[in-house]
């Protein structure tokens, strides 16, 4: 077998500077004020604006056994988090150029490998401390918005504040001229049957905006609207100018236009009151400034509790909740609808004027709706030849008898709605319009399962199986429409709603004008939803904006210097006892702590970097230090850290985006989601570390054979 051998122990490591080469390009994406990047296709010029470590990755090149690696790590994170894959992504870079260093300084392997899976066990031992129930955070946060939400010259106020993260702030004393009436049935649905319980929960919010302004009713000066986290907002009268309409993340100051779809419209007050059992205030304090996704979830958290109250389940239920896509409309059109909402192609569409009104009998596929479809596990016998005994003079093949038999079967059954979970003959489905039968494809199991509950509907295999016990009704299908009663024309695509009365099924409607948004759009969405999940699962978070890597990088730093006293001690003795080499690999376990601290620094710095904290790196390092100093002279860095994120003080030194600092909100980040990035960002460094030699077969043994790189390998 032809291959290509690289050895790659040495101490230029090749796998580790193609680990720091990958993950040097999501820097930026780190911490809660991101710069998106574009990815753009080559082979068709098409663009994609992302702001997540697992689109970026999934663009990158990653032919190499390192890139291959990464990808395999970080998809394993998504796939279990859906959260944490950036901070993920940076510690790899940090921590591989650390270990670099290590060896550079000739650092045994095998001492690089134990002392830093060491000291990350004991870190994340020593972050237990400044873990906090959520009952206790939610409690806190809601008792704190009642506090600070005072009454004073008509104007609210709120801000979002962490330990090393920018302040999110508004100007007090902003005039009465700039309160905008609303009526109170601005939102209204023109349909009737658009109430709580089936209607659009809009949420309107400026593009990636967080700055809401105050918005009164025109009937009744005396009430002010409260946001769906409990807390009221208002205007602001400095403005500032943003370089993009659409990619800023600092919204105007004043959007009141866009602001009266709020939550607190239902029933005329805040749909979380501070005394409350809701978790819409711990929502906000895991969204991480996203308030484009944290309306959304706040609403879904409002309609689910809503139905608990009625004997269902009072946890964020993430198998109740799918989106929907919406392209050509502008962000404020972005709501939470309960039921099942799709695009169709316009011809489907149409025979949807004909099922509107009327209560369909629906049909639940679990598989494809094809003629070569067999369930999984279903093998067919080899060497096996079936022979007609009576062979028929018919024309015609196999999948024109199919055809004919599924159409019979469905008309005979008057089937009116099909979903399939897998996908549709497309000949089929042509025979289902003309005979106006509703066809739909690519559903997920989540979907076929709430329709199955609310409607009586049991999914079958195959069209044979089919029995009149396994059909559905009570379905209903329409064109959605916006909260504004206009129907949406988006040229190839059209959005349709299929309800069924109780069904549990809440889908977001995610819009924007802007194509290249659209994932990014969905992936932060689908972020804050889970954030908040694995929260009220894990029933404890963490403290946020950079508090619990402030303390671990503190705690390293402190075991490094414990390391350096026996080392310090043994090198006063001569030279001949036997210690020397004791001292020595102590000296090189400091030396690798420090490398471990080194990761948590930067991952510091790029934070405070990304929000415009600091204005280079020697700042932000030079204000790490200052908490340190500080934490260290407190006697207990752990208590430190706690009282100064209770008390809400921003890092001192940095200057905020607003000038009059107001109300803070805290920040706070799941528990299980972080340590596992850092568990799975050490363990894929310590991984490539170990490896002594790449050896690459195939084609790309060739393409070697042929490039510059060829010198470094050694073809067999």
């Amino acid at each position: 077998l032809a291959m290509a051998f690289r050895e790659v122990t040495a101490k230029r490591h090749v796998g580790l500077e193609q680990l720091s080469a990958f993950a040097l390009a999501g820097r930026t994406l780190l911490g809660p004020v991101k710069s998106c990047k574009f990815v753009v296709d080559e082979s068709t010029n098409q663009s994609v604006l992302t702001c997540s470590a697992v689109r970026l990755i999934e663009s990158l090149d990653l032919s190499s056994a390192t890139g291959q690696l990464l990808n395999e790590t970080i998809q394993a994170q998504n796939k279990e988090f859906k959260t944490g894959m950036s901070s993920l992504l940076f510690l790899v870079g940090a921590w591989s150029s650390a270990v670099l260093e290590c060896l550079q300084q000739n650092v045994p392997v095998s001492v690089i490998g134990s002392v830093m899976a060491e000291g990350l066990h004991s870190c994340c031992e020593k972050v237990q401390c400044l873990e906090l129930s959520i009952h206790d955070v939610n409690k806190e946060l809601c008792s704190s918005s009642a506090r600070k939400s005072i009454f004073e010259n008509k104007t609210y106020y709120i801000s979002s504040n962490s330990f090393l993260n920018p302040q999110v702030c508004f100007q007090k004393g902003a005039p009465a001229s700039e309160e905008v009436a609303v009526p109170r049935n601005v939102h209204s649905c023109p349909d009737d049957s658009c109430n709580f319980s089936t209607s659009c929960l809009v949420s309107t919010l400026s593009d990636f905006g967080s700055v809401a302004s105050l918005v009164k009713p025109v009937d009744d000066e005396s009430k002010s609207v409260i946001s769906g986290s409990g807390v009221i907002t208002s205007s602001c009268n400095k403005k500032k100018l943003s370089h993009s309409r659409y990619f800023s993340t600092l919204a105007k100051c004043n959007f009141s236009s866009q602001l009266g779809n709020l939550e607190g419209y239902f029933s005329g007050q805040s749909a979380y009151p501070c005394e409350c059992n809701g978790f819409g205030h711990l929502a906000m304090a895991l969204s991480h400034g996203n308030a484009t996704s944290l309306k959304l979830l706040q609403n879904i958290i409002a309609y689910q509790q809503r139905r608990a109250e009625c004997g269902g389940s009072s946890q964020l239920n993430v198998t109740e909740i799918v989106t929907c896509c919406l392209l050509g409309l502008p962000e404020s059109y972005s709501c939470v609808c309960p039921g099942f909402i799709t695009l169709v192609s316009p011809e489907q569409a149409s025979i949807i004027n004909y099922l509107q009104d009327k209560p369909l009998r629906i049909l639940l596929m679990d598989g494809d709706l094809t003629e070569q479809y067999r369930h999984l596990g279903f093998n067919r016998p080899h060497n096996v030849r079936t022979i007609s005994e009576a062979p028929s003079l018919q024309e015609g093949t196999s999948e024109d008898v199919w055809l004919c038999s599924a159409l019979d079967v469905l008309t005979r059954f008057e089937v009116n709605l099909i979903l399939v979970k897998g996908n549709v003959c497309e000949k089929l489905m042509e025979r289902c319009m003309a005979n106006n039968i509703l066809v739909i494809g690519s559903v997920k199991a989540r979907v076929l399962r709430a329709l199955g509950e609310a409607s009586g509907a049991q999914a079958v295999p195959y069209l044979a199986q089919l029995h009149a016990r396994h059909l559905g009704s009570g379905a209903h299908v329409q064109v959605w429409r916006a909260c504004d009663g206009h129907a949406m024309e988006l040229r190839e695509l059209v959005p349709v709603r299929i309800d069924v009365q109780g069904i549990p099924l809440l889908t977001a409607v995610l819009t924007t004008t802007v194509a290249a948004k659209l994932q990014l759009i969905e992936d932060q969405f689908w972020t804050s939803v889970y954030r908040l999940h694995h929260a009220l699962d894990e029933g404890k978070v963490f403290l946020g904006g950079g508090a619990v890597e402030l303390l671990c990088l503190s705690h390293t730093q402190m075991l490094a210097e414990q390391s350096l006293k026996p080392a310090r001690t043994n090198a006063e003795k001569e030279f001949h006892n036997p210690s020397w080499l004791a001292a020595s690999l102590t000296e090189c376990k400091s030396v690798v702590l420090q490398a471990l601290a080194s990761g948590w620094t930067q991952y510091l710095s790029a934070i405070l970097c990304n929000t415009a904290k600091a204005a280079s790196e020697i700042e932000a390092r030079t204000l790490i230090e200052c908490h340190l100093k500080k934490a260290a002279d407190y006697g207990s860095p752990s208590a430190y850290i706690l009282k100064e994120f209770r008390r809400g003080v921003v890092v001192q030194g940095a200057s905020d985006p607003f000038t009059d600092p107001a109300v803070d909100f805290s920040v706070y980040d799941n528990v299980a989601a972080k340590m596992e990035a850092w568990r799975r960002a050490l363990d894929l460094v310590l991984l490539v570390l170990q490896t002594d030699a790449e050896i690459i077969t195939g084609p790309e043994r060739n393409r070697l054979l042929n490039s510059d790189v060829s010198s470094e390998f050694v073809f067999l």
